[in-house]
Order: structure tokens, then C-alpha cells, then sequence
């Protein structure tokens, strides 16, 4: 993305767009092309299904399931920058030795949360040439952001924002991308992505929802303020819708009502995690058995090492098998009770599934129809399938939660930049 000759004002700083392509070499003094904007889009295969970065949730397991199931490129989970660049401990459970392989892990796009432009510049530094982009969030609306002064909490602050972005545009080896949510008001949201990109962002995704927007009170995501900043923002400029995916032909509508290049998906791609299939028809590929995705997801964590793999394995288990948990409280009480790394016992959860959902197919009042019901579908619950959030006892398609069958997985929330 090359801005011309421009200047962004946040109170009464200006900020003029920097034009640099070059940087210094960490190795030596030789500099290095970076892609920028539309080339580096078009070099990442011009992705139009991307695996949002998910605290504790988009790792590299979960990354490899997705692709196979339709991703065109992946965000890791949220690290944070100080730590990472300061604790060889934490780096190497969250990112691994096979975190960033060319040959199933790539695209890739890593994200960071900070705030200070050195402690992000030297995080960033140790990830070059195991993916290609850094994000920064400034998305993350949870109470540990307020606390830690990052992610949607910088939102007052556009100098440090600009800084943090900049450095890296000038310094990082490689292209610094950026995440952001949504102010109630238009035109600042408009400005504020202006800042963003005037800094050096090269993409920008857009989350369209307020920070306020979380837990009870998430609400449907707003993909008009998405739609008035792709129409007044540079035609050039790479952007990324995020927000009330529930089914493959949401991707199809997202595109066109928002005209961004992708859209990304957390929640829907965790309970589904074939809702980027969009060219398939087949019921077995928009909305997989969760035996059938429990099975493949689970053979691939096993051939994953690093902590962030076993970390995350429960809070995948749940989501996948919600649905089927609404009938099979005991088997999911059974999910509840083991520890990280218990691989054999989770094995033994996968085997109870595939012979429960064997003896599904065996009764013939079963049916695999799906009911479309108004603006949703009514699909089976032996196959994965979006979740609709609760709010004052109605969840968000309209019917109202059956408290006693209620086997939501309250034991850890989602948290998507």
C-alpha cells in the first residue's frame, strides 16, 4: 500500500505518511525489500477465509484443522510482546518449533499485543522468517487488556498507537499489520483507521463491534461502519470484515456488503471448523459429523508439540462436541474431568463419540435433513454447528435456552482480538 503525501492528526500532532519500503537488515547493514499492501496481499494467494487470532485458541493444531477445512491463512493466538521477547520459557510454549513451517503452517501472520514500540520491535524481530506479517492487536476488549494498558484499551492513546506501528514499519524485516474494533462514532472511526494505516499498517481488519461489545452484551457486529470505511478509505487499501459469521454463506455476504478483500472468523470457526468451505455443497463438508472433526482434529494435536497445543485441547473439545453434548451430558462430564496432556483419556472421549454417533446412523428415525428456519438452520446435532450466544435467557437465533440441557463450555470464555 503506497499513501501518498498525507497527514493524520490526532489532537494536534501531525503525522505524515511514511513512504518506506526499505529496512536494515538485523544481519547486517544490507537492506530488504518488504512487500506492501495490495503486492503483499496478492503474494499471500489473495485469502479470502482467514482464522482469526484467538487467545489460547488459534494454535498451530487448530490452524492446520482449519486449512484443511477451507482457511486460505491463519492469525496465531495473541502473544504478548514483553514476554515473549524477554522469556525464552514463554516463547517457546506459545511458539514452537514447528509454528511457522513453510510446508502446513504458512500463510501466517503473527500477533502481538503491546504497548511500548521497543519491547514489539524486539518480539517482532524473533519471529522473521517463520511468518509473513506481524499484527498488532487493538482489539482485545477483556479485563486483562484494561489492566495491561493494550489491545482495545490503547484506543485513547493514537500517539502510542502510531508509534507502536511505525516502529515496526521502519524497522521490522518484514510488513506490520494491524487489528482494530470500532468507535460508536463514524467519522472517528474513520479517522482512527486512517491513523492506523497512515502509520504503516498494510492490511487492516476490522472488527465491527465497540469495545463494549463483549460477554452478554456482544451483539451483532456492524458491517455498514465496516462498508463507510472501505468507501472512504484509499481503493488501494487492504481490508479485512470480522464479525456474525455463522455459516459459509455469511462469507458470501460479509464480501459483499462490507466489498473487503477477506473476512475472518473466530467463534463461527471454532464450532464449525469447516465455516470456510464455501465452495462445497456437501453436507459432510459445510457442517462435518463431530466425530468426524473431533477424530481429525485430535490426530493432529497429538503430532503437535508445545504447551499452547495441550493448553488448548479441552476448550476445543467442547465446542466441536457442543451440539452432541446436549444429549450425551455424560460423556461431557467425563471431558470435564481431565487434566492437560491426559492424551489417553481424551482418546478415550474421541472413541465414546465415534460409537455413539455409529449408533445414530444405525436408527432410522435420525435424520441428516437440514430445516432451514427463517434466517438459520435447524441441523442435527451429531454434526458441528455455529453457537448462538445467550442473552437474558434467549439465545441470538430466536429460541430460548433449555437451562437444563444448557452444556455450554463456561470453563473458558472466547477471547478474539
Amino acid at each position: 500500500m503506497t499513501l501518498t503525501t498525507e497527514s493524520m492528526t490526532s489532537g494536534n500532532m501531525e503525522r505524515p505518511v511514511s513512504p518506506m519500503k526499505e529496512v536494515e537488515s538485523t544481519e547486517g547493514n544490507a537492506k530488504q525489500q518488504k512487500l506492501e499492501g495490495r503486492e503483499l496481499y496478492k503474494a499471500l494467494g489473495s485469502p479470502k477465509t482467514i482464522v482469526a487470532p484467538m487467545v489460547d485458541q488459534s494454535e498451530l493444531a487448530w490452524r492446520m484443522l482449519s486449512r484443511r477445512h477451507g482457511a486460505d491463512l491463519c492469525y496465531t493466538p495473541m502473544f504478548h510482546a514483553r514476554l515473549f521477547g524477554t522469556s525464552e520459557h514463554y516463547r517457546n510454549e506459545q511458539f514452537g518449533s514447528m509454528d511457522g513451517d513453510p510446508k502446513f503452517d504458512r500463510p501466517l501472520i503473527v500477533q502481538f499485543c503491546a504497548n511500548d514500540p521497543q519491547e514489539l520491535l524486539t518480539a517482532a524481530r524473533l519471529v522473521v522468517g517463520r511468518c509473513d506479517a506481524v499484527d498488532l492487536n487493538l482489539g482485545c476488549p477483556q479485563g486483562i487488556a484494561r489492566k495491561g494498558h493494550y489491545g482495545s484499551f490503547l484506543m485513547e492513546d493514537w500517539d502510542l498507537i502510531y508509534k507502536l506501528i511505525n516502529t515496526l514499519h521502519n524497522e521490522l524485516e518484514i510488513p506490520v499489520t494491524a487489528k482494530i474494533r470500532i468507535y460508536d462514532d463514524r467519522e472517528k472511526t474513520l479517522d482512527y483507521a486512517k491513523m492506523v494505516l497512515s502509520a504503516g499498517a498494510q492490511f487492516l481488519t476490522v472488527h465491527g463491534r465497540t469495545r463494549e461489545m463483549k460477554g452478554q452484551k456482544t451483539g451483532l457486529a456492524d458491517w455498514s461502519v465496516i462498508r463507510y470505511l472501505r468507501d472512504n478509505l484509499p481503493p488501494d487499501t487492504v481490508m479485512f470484515a470480522n464479525g456474525n459469521i455463522l455459516y459459509q454463506e455469511d462469507i458470501g455476504r460479509c464480501l459483499e456488503a462490507t466489498n473487503t478483500d477477506a473476512v475472518m472468523s473466530a467463534e463461527g470457526n471454532l464450532y464449525n471448523p469447516a465455516v470456510f468451505n464455501i465452495d462445497k455443497e456437501n453436507i459432510d463438508d459445510k457442517f462435518p459429523r463431530v466425530d468426524k472433526m473431533i477424530r481429525e482434529y485430535f490426530e493432529i494435536a497429538k503430532t503437535t508439540p508445545g504447551n499452547a497445543n495441550l493448553s488448548a485441547m479441552k476448550s476445543h473439545f467442547f465446542k466441536v462436541l457442543r451440539p452432541f453434548f446436549t444429549k450425551r451430558t455424560d460423556i461431557r462430564n467425563q471431558l470435564g474431568q481431565i487434566k492437560k496432556g491426559q492424551l489417553d483419556d481424551y482418546e478415550n472421549i474421541v472413541q465414546q463419540v465415534e460409537q455413539a454417533v455409529e449408533e445414530i446412523y444405525k436408527d432410522e428415525s435420525n435424520s441428516d435433513v437440514i430445516v432451514e428456519d427463517g434466517e438459520y438452520k435447524d441441523i442435527p446435532y451429531w454434526r458441528c454447528q455455529p453457537y448462538f450466544r445467550v442473552v437474558n435467557g434467549v439465545a441470538s437465533n430466536g429460541k430460548r435456552k433449555n437451562e437444563e440441557n444448557d452444556t455450554s463450555d463456561n470453563s473458558k470464555t472466547v477471547k478474539t482480538a
